[in-house]
């Protein structure tokens, strides 16, 4: 019996697909963390979509779960309805980036393929969404990013923010105040060696502003040579 991809199954998908963009399995306690499911419950749904018809993933105990290419295609899809909403209310009903992300977890599932062309066309079909994040292609490819995180920069660079990971509304909010925006142009002006503490200059900002990993670490910029 074919498996039906419900609201649920098409989360756990989309969830696995952006776990394993590095190219490693994702373990099922990352995938209980992310979905705030206990990981029995993980262990189970993932173990019912590997034996689907056709199979949605690939599990092995104790070495992690990838999607099969059945399971990236429908992942890419509700990604794509994810992003392009998010496009769609930030341009056409004025959302903030911090707003955005919630909404189109509703709605990513629901909308139809017509609508999905249609608000694609209607805005130019847009290669990235407010957060920077590439949106996969009507025929369901991935665009490349050669971005890098900002925690990899080293002292003296100049780089420019080009996509920030969207889930999280008070890193946001936080990035915002601080000027950390797409397009915003900065400069590492010294990185500690010990704990990855940086400072950084903002453009247009005039006093610097220190971070550490776990906000740089979800920043990524293309480094201006």
């Amino acid at each position: 019996m074919e498996q039906t991809l419900t609201f649920s199954i098409q989360d756990y998908l989309k969830n696995i697909y952006e776990l394993t963009d590095s190219g490693e399995p994702a373990t099922t306690t990352a995938l209980a963390e992310r979905l705030g499911i206990a990981p029995a419950s993980v262990t189970g749904m993932v173990q019912k979509l590997s034996t689907a018809k056709p199979p949605l993933l690939k599990y092995r105990k104790h070495q992690g779960v990838m999607l099969t290419n059945e399971g990236q295609r429908a992942a890419l899809e509700v990604i794509r309805h994810h992003r392009l909403l998010e496009a769609w209310l930030v341009k056409t009903l004025g959302y903030s980036w911090d707003e955005v992300h919630n909404e189109a977890e509703k709605l990513e599932h629901v909308i139809s393929e017509d609508f999905e062309k249609r608000i694609a066309a209607a805005m130019g079909n847009p290669e990235r969404d407010p957060h920077g994040e590439p949106i996969p292609s009507e025929d369901l490819v991935m665009p490349d990013d050669e971005s890098v995180a900002l925690v990899n920069l080293e002292s003296k660079q100049e780089a420019v923010v080009c996509r920030v990971e969207a889930q999280d509304t008070d890193l946001l909010k936080h990035l915002e105040g601080l000027g950390l925006v797409i397009g915003a142009h900065v400069k590492t002006l010294e990185v500690s060696r010990y704990d990855q503490v940086m400072q950084l200059q903002v453009r247009g900002r005039k006093e610097a502003v220190v971070l550490g990993p776990a906000v740089t670490s979800r920043v990524y910029v293309e480094v201006v040579a």
